[in-house]
């Protein structure tokens, strides 16, 4: 089994279509006062940021970073592509977010090493060739294993794992490396001193089920010994994204409770994003220790992405779901009524309708209504925008009554810079997607693995 990862993808892809940031530090993600790091690129890693972390600590980690929103539906066009190649190569694929996927290909079963390790490198150069994205891959006997080679690959890189080698390999890794070990199950382990998944596979398999229940602990033992029969196999699109915590003692003090759930929040968030999906409707589901069981939701007008957005519902549901002072065992966050991408309001700016129509015209002989004069249109930096001229491009600042703009794609290379009047008519919002300049191609047209 195979396992490919798009490294750093949300960064690569604004490296490729902004070919000004190409080989520097690239920060993605929101600005504001909860803003976190949806993609860091690996430039910016060095300094110590990375996914997930606050973008102000992001920022003072690696104060020369470029900062850009998220443009998901850029992402999602990348990856459709990419997904296009491996479908073209491998007989069974599950996609598991928007920027990793499992492969089987059928001519791989019983294949010498030498064999797949030339099938990973000429799928990967074909990716690079064709897309212009850098992907490791992973490969060895179940899907755990395949997972945790491409990570170690990374990045730009891959690593086959000769079945001799596997248990090697796998005793020598922390447990919170293999599937279903999170932080709960991480420091249970480390109270009986157990750091390694060899540590692990040494337990009694009775041990392990009474520490972490009979699901879970028989599942780990089984994989921490190399045993992994999880198929390949494509499924359905999950309806929704969602993450929980049970807490050791239940929480009745309403900030204590507030900033868990806001945490919990967050890592639905990063759930979130890895999917490419924004999400309309936040529900909280809070369990009190009488095992009662709430749930809460609030709907948004349009799906967002917005961290912010989406905590703030989350904070006004709390007290909704459960009254201060309620013993609390249990809470969690989800997200549903996905989109592929955000409304296209949120790309567009209020004084520039993406139809070009004017406003209609007040009835002869009519009096002009009172009115404040429409705002200065307003441009932020990694806004998409258009020129008649220079084509497509993005802005690099905003402020005092000007703005500047690069004008490039992914197929120009670094292009020119120009500056103009926030309301220069000649500036349009554009379409992110074109960013990538590709031609109607399909991109299963220029080679293929298949012999």
């Amino acid at each position: 089994m195979l396992h490919m990862d798009m490294d750093a993808f949300f960064a690569s892809v604004e490296q490729l279509t902004r070919p000004t940031v190409r080989g520097r530090p690239v920060l993605v993600g929101g600005l504001g006062p909860r803003g976190t790091v949806a993609g860091a690129s690996y430039e910016a890693r060095e300094y110590g940021a990375r996914s997930a972390m606050p973008m102000a600590e992001a920022r003072r980690r690696c104060p020369i970073a470029v900062v850009l929103p998220p443009r998901f539906r850029v992402y999602s066009a990348v990856s459709h592509r990419v997904l296009d190649i491996v479908r073209d190569v491998a007989d069974v694929l599950q996609q598991v977010s928007v920027d990793e996927a499992f492969l089987e290909p059928t001519e791989l079963a019983g294949a010498p090493v030498e064999r797949v390790e030339e099938f990973c490198a000429e799928l990967r150069e074909r990716v690079q060739r064709e897309i212009g994205v850098p992907a490791s891959i992973g490969a060895g006997s179940g899907k755990q294993l395949a997972k945790i080679a491409s990570g170690l690959a990374k990045p730009d890189g891959m690593l086959v794992v000769p079945p001799e080698e596997q248990l090697e390999l796998l005793w020598g890794l922390p447990v919170r490396k293999m599937w279903g070990v999170g932080p709960v199950s991480e420091s249970k382990l480390h109270r009986i001193g157990i750091y390694t998944i060899g540590e692990l596979a040494a337990m009694h398999s009775q041990d392990v089920t009474s520490l972490l229940g009979q699901a879970i602990g028989g599942e780990l033992h089984r994989l921490a010994h190399g045993i992994d029969d999880h198929p390949v196999a494509e499924r359905a699109e999950a309806k929704q994204v969602s993450a929980e915590t049970t807490f050791d003692t239940d929480i009745a003090d309403h900030e204590t409770l507030l900033n868990q759930v806001l945490n919990v929040a967050e890592s639905a968030h990063r759930r979130l994003l890895a999917s490419g999906r924004a999400a309309r409707t936040v529900t909280l589901k809070v369990r009190d220790s009488d095992f009662t069981t709430i749930s809460r939701a609030e709907t948004f007008s349009s799906a967002t992405s917005d961290l912010s957005a989406l905590s703030a519902a989350t904070r006004r549901l709390l007290p909704v779901a459960v009254p201060p002072g309620t013993p609390v065992r249990l809470v969690g966050v989800s997200f549903s009524g996905l989109a592929h991408s955000e409304q296209e309001s949120l790309f567009e700016h209020p004084s520039d309708p993406s139809d070009g129509s004017a406003p209609a015209p007040a009835p002869e002989g009519s009096e002009p209504p009172d009115s404040d004069p429409a705002p200065p249109r307003q441009w932020r930096a990694g806004d998409d925008v258009r020129h008649p001229e220079h084509g497509h491009g993005w802005v690099q600042g905003a402020g005092h009554g000007r703005v500047t703009i690069r004008f490039e794609t992914a197929e120009t290379g670094r292009g020119i810079v120009r500056t103009f009047d926030v309301e220069d008519p000649l500036l349009s919002a554009a379409d992110p997607v074109e960013s990538l300049g590709w031609s109607d191609q399909p991109c299963g047209g220029r080679g293929s693995l298949r012999r």
